[in-house]
């Protein structure tokens, strides 16, 4: 954890301990504050690694993943720019796929579900070759949730092809690209916001016989802004539970929002618990677990 000095974060991993969903913590920080902040039950479970600035408990956070220390990484009282600038630098940084990506998690009423959006938080306007590695991205946590087949909606203002809508050219290109796969992910598109989640909405419009339509798992936005909105527009009027996680690091990244909760944040390291689930074998880079949970 990168920046411990705060207490909704130490809260949320103490929780996790009584959970089982983590063994324990390195906390990188102002060492006082930390230890004055401890929860008592996460204290025994803990090392504190001073850094005089937010900057230094970043890079000393990631250390510890490459130490094999680490699992997850997480932040807590940290500018969210040095953050991420500890986990993509070039030589020291934990990135493993040509972007980093946000996706948000959701569960709500109105949905039968639990439902993806991505990215929402990290890429502006991505191209069609970083759309491709979202969508690889996002595969570990799928993988977790036992999600199978994954169905991929991508999303644009029209579910008619035309130059003139780059979302429309770029889901057309995602989804032949992945027709010709196993059938482990199902990608369509390009849909609407309604004829992706709606099976009313997807019959109306004649895509009926979709794998995807009407009933899409994940959510591929073309714009941040896009993607953005309808996660708060979830929780705002869906009442929806969510959680977030940054994906295409060699370990999951949470990049924890100031005005998450305790609950909010617990739920970020449940997340990461699943996608080192889904992770390969071969994508695993840190060691063997020290305690048995």
């Amino acid at each position: 954890m990168a920046g411990a000095e705060d207490t909704a974060t130490l809260e949320a991993l103490s929780a996790a301990l009584a959970e089982g969903l983590i063994c324990g913590a390195i906390l990188a920080g102002d060492a006082a504050r930390i230890a004055a902040l401890l929860p008592p039950a996460l204290a025994p479970h803990v090392q504190i690694r001073p850094a005089a600035s937010a900057a230094e408990a970043a890079v000393l956070a990631v250390a510890a993943i490459h130490a094999a220390e680490a699992d997850v990484l997480v932040k807590g009282n940290v500018d969210s720019a040095a953050y991420l600038r500890a986990v993509v630098a070039r030589d020291s940084g934990l990135r493993a796929s040509p972007v980093l990506s946000n996706l948000t998690l959701a569960e709500m009423p109105s949905a039968p579900r639990l439902i993806g959006a991505t990215d929402n938080g990290i890429l502006v306007l991505p191209t069609l070759e970083q759309k491709r590695a979202i969508l690889l991205n996002a595969l570990p946590l799928f993988r977790g949730l036992g999600v199978a087949p994954l169905r991929v909606a991508a999303i644009a203002a029209s579910e008619k092809v035309h130059p003139a809508q780059p979302a429309t050219v770029d889901a057309a290109a995602l989804r032949d690209e992945w027709a010709a796969g196993d059938g482990s992910v199902l990608v369509d598109g390009p849909f609407g916001y309604d004829v992706a989640l709606s099976p009313a909405a997807a019959a109306k419009k004649g895509f009926a016989a979709s794998p995807v339509a009407g009933r899409a798992d994940l959510v591929l936005f073309p714009s941040i802004e896009a993607g953005n909105a309808t996660v708060k527009a979830w929780k705002l009027h869906g009442q929806a539970r969510t959680a977030s996680i940054v994906l295409g690091a060699r370990v999951p990244v949470l990049l924890n929002s100031r005005a998450d909760g305790v609950e909010q944040r617990r739920l970020g390291l449940l997340l990461a618990a699943v996608v080192r689930a889904g992770q390969d074998t071969n994508q695993t880079t840190t060691g063997e677990q020290t305690c048995s949970t």
